[in-house]
């Protein structure tokens, strides 16, 4: 999959739904997409809201995110 500031955040969790448990990981905030709340916010967020919200810059999230992605795969 290939990830851009615009990239849907619901499209990254529907190909890797392990992912949400992960992410945390990278930063004690991102346990609000775990939420109820942050589960109907996923819907329409991007790469980059994430990053405004978060503090990052996009760049830096979607590098975490492939070195997630990667060890992962390498699991198993």
């Amino acid at each position: 999959m290939e990830f851009t500031a615009e990239t849907k955040l619901k499209d990254i969790i529907a190909a890797y739904p392990w992912l949400p448990e992960k992410v945390v990981q990278l930063d004690p905030r991102f346990r609000i997409i775990n939420t109820p709340i942050g589960k109907a916010l996923i819907k329409n967020a991007t790469l980059k809201d994430v990053g405004k919200r978060a503090g990052f810059p996009v760049e830096t999230i979607i590098e975490e995110l492939k070195k997630l992605i990667d060890a992962h795969e390498n699991e198993q």
